[in-house]
């Protein structure tokens, strides 16, 4: 054979060796450990398989601890125990599907010592379709599916009558070193996901199609989720909260969500890829409303919303929210808000007389379309309790317009006291469609202390009558760099009321308002204009209320 053949076939055979190496190291193999068909479970869809998927659990758990494997069948379940030290692997073509409520397959609620102030799905954990409590280093990992079948989504209020019917998929309590990767869960119960009191969490690559609750994460700790898709019309996609569940006021505390989708698209239809538009359009990432110990140290980037309400930072019962930093949102098509952070005083704990603390919020680079005229960004504290130094920069957001002078001359609900809704019913919980219309189209906010937009742009798809900007009870603000969108028949751009230390600089506006800038009610301290494109504007600044001690300067029509 010829000397340059003999190199050649050497090269292919050392390049074919190398190719299989590398293949080797980077397919990830698949999984060898306790096979449930082992155990006893059938897989046909037809038998419970909960118990031989126990054994197998307790098997793995007993001799150390590996990976438990659900083959490829369908395995109608009751409650499943998940262990300490246990990967429970669907494989793919795997399915555990929740067995019918009259089967009496799920495991009694543990008792619960003392009071709840919660519901039972925050409250009670061990009737799930798969639970575990006081375990560490678990896994549920695998390319297969959960399927809730026969959970449901309802549960009782605590002290309502017998609760016991299961209602959860997977519900993790008092546990660390706990990770979920790649699997799917549809029809997910009240919540497809629930860990309670958990610490060193790793949520990657999953996907939830539900009919309420995705994601909840509930006095947790260290904790990261990524790369999720998460749709739920009728519920949050991904929650943060810090109930009372544990006994305790406990924080919810170092979170990073990155990476991830949230949706309200009917159930099923984002599975199938028909995504078709549902009625109630939940879907969002929302911190609270249960948020006895608050939440701390959180980080949200590269997230993306699509037919459902927008991001809500909510903390009304008592403890603290601090240090939130949010970046890179898209939102496409969201209901009612795109931006929500309030601070109330629904106190659903022992302390009824605690008030939290809102501080320390950085939201930048979002774009958004808003498909309801209802509201703008809301940032809502509660009288003696302002929200405190809150930052946006670099949002883009269009509205569908369409408010009226009505709206904007509207006097907007204080969360505070509580307020009467439609029905004539009294209520405190703290969401905007029960709010109604706040008076400015773009931003309302009202107080708070320290507050800073830069580079903020506002349009309507339609003529609004309402300003963009409102500002009432707010000390310390400052807004530079907003484009908006006005009306003619608009009293205002910016109206601000009951405020002091304000200043207005570098704004430019698309049309014009009757006057730039309407300042009413007791006012004290400084507002400044400066830098702002007046030329359409003969009197830039209107003073409602005469004689009031407001000092207006450096006014600059360019």
């Amino acid at each position: 054979m010829h000397i340059a053949t003999i190199r050649r076939d050497t090269f292919f055979i050392i390049l074919w060796g190398s190719l299989c190496v590398l293949g080797s190291v980077c397919a990830a193999p698949k999984p060898t450990g306790y096979d449930v068909r082992n155990y006893g479970a059938l897989g046909d869809g037809k038998n419970l398989d909960n118990m031989a998927i126990n054994k197998a659990i307790e098997a793995c758990a007993n001799n150390g601890g590996g990976t438990v494997i659900i083959t490829s069948g369908t395995y109608l379940c009751g409650s499943i125990h998940i262990k300490s030290h246990v990967n429970l692997y669907l494989d793919a073509g795997a399915i555990i599907i929740g067995a019918p409520q009259e089967l009496n397959a799920y495991d009694p609620p543990e008792a619960f010592e003392g009071r709840a102030y919660q519901d039972g799905g925050h409250t009670y954990f061990h009737n799930s379709l798969i639970w575990g409590e006081n375990i560490e280093d678990v896994s549920i990992t695998g390319t297969g599916m959960i399927q809730g079948g026969g959970l449901t989504r309802q549960d009782k209020e605590v002290g309502e009558g017998p609760i016991g019917l299961g209602d959860k998929t997977i519900a993790i309590k008092n546990s660390r070193k706990v990770l979920i990767r790649d699997i799917t869960i549809f029809h997910g119960g009240h919540f497809a996901v629930i860990l309670t009191g958990c610490t060193n969490i790793t949520i990657d690559n999953i996907t939830i199609d539900t009919n309420r609750d995705g994601i909840n994460l509930d006095c947790c700790k260290n904790a990261t989720v990524s790369n999720c898709r998460v749709n739920s019309p009728e519920d949050d996609g991904i929650c943060l909260k810090s109930s009372y569940s544990l006994g305790k006021r406990v924080v919810t505390e170092n979170v990073t969500i990155t990476n991830c989708q949230v949706s309200g698209f009917e159930e099923g239809t984002f599975l199938d890829g028909t995504m078709k538009p549902s009625k109630s359009r939940t879907g969002r990432i929302k911190f609270g409303t249960e948020s006895n110990g608050g939440l701390r140290n959180v980080t949200i980037s590269n997230c993306a919303f699509r037919d459902c309400r927008g991001l809500a930072l909510e903390e009304v019962d008592g403890g603290i929210m601090e240090g939130v930093t949010i970046s890179n949102l898209s939102m496409m098509n969201v209901d009612d808000y795109p931006i929500y952070i309030t601070h109330g005083r629904r106190n659903r704990g022992p302390d009824s007389v605690t008030v939290g603390i809102v501080r320390d919020i950085s939201i930048s680079n979002v774009t958004a379309v808003v498909a309801d005229s209802m509201s703008g960004i809301q940032i809502t504290g509660i009288p003696g309790h302002p929200i405190e130094n809150v930052r946006l920069h670099n949002i883009r957001i269009l509205y569908l317009g369409g408010g009226t002078a009505e709206h904007a001359a509207r006097i907007f609900p204080e969360l505070d006291k509580g307020y009467i809704d439609s029905k004539g019913i009294y209520r405190n919980y703290p969401e905007p469609k029960r709010l109604g219309v706040t008076p400015a189209y773009g931003l309302f906010a009202r107080h708070v202390s320290n507050l800073k937009m830069t580079d903020i742009e506002f349009a309507n798809g339609k003529e609004d009558l309402r300003p963009a900007i409102t500002l009432d009870d707010v000390d310390g603000a400052e807004v530079n760099g907003l484009t908006a969108q006005v009306a003619s028949n608009a009293a205002c751009v910016i109206s601000i009321a009951n405020s002091k230390n304000v200043s207005v600089e570098n704004t430019k506006t698309r049309g014009s308002a009757k006057v730039f800038v309407s300042i009413g009610d007791t006012l004290s301290g400084n507002i400044l204009l400066k830098g702002n494109d007046l030329r359409n504007y003969d009197s830039p600044v209107q003073q409602k209320v005469a004689g009031q001690a407001t000092l207006i300067f450096n006014i600059d029509k360019k």
